[in-house]
């Protein structure tokens, strides 16, 4: 059984939303995180340093994208399941105003310290 105190159409909806908005930014930003290609002839130092911090700036960015794409994978299978808001660890109810910060939590307070 899900939580017993939470709205799971609401929680779905705003997972979703989460979801696109995260694919969508993933998909706008796709080329800050190609190969850095400069001409070494035209451009200083401080540059080329610039333009790789900016590409890994961009991978890391993506990384977390791709990390909260699987956590919201996660928390949908939990609803599926008929787990949500249950807390991985103690098995007690993670509280509403938790998952309502965050719908990705999979731990309760005590369990997250």
């Amino acid at each position: 059984m899900n939580h017993p105190e939470l709205d799971i159409s609401a929680v779905v909806e705003r997972l979703e939303a989460l979801r696109v908005a995260l694919i969508e930014e993933s998909q706008s930003s796709s080329g800050a995180r190609d190969t850095v290609m400069l001409d070494q002839t035209a451009v200083g130092r401080l540059t080329r340093m610039d333009a790789m911090q900016s590409q890994a700036m961009a991978k890391a960015e993506e990384e977390r994208r791709q990390l909260a794409l699987r956590r919201i994978t996660g928390a949908l299978a939990r609803i599926e399941k008929g787990e949500y808001g249950e807390c991985i660890e103690c098995g007690e109810w993670i509280s509403k105003k938790r998952l309502d910060w965050d719908p990705l939590v999979l731990k309760c307070i005590d369990c997250a310290d």
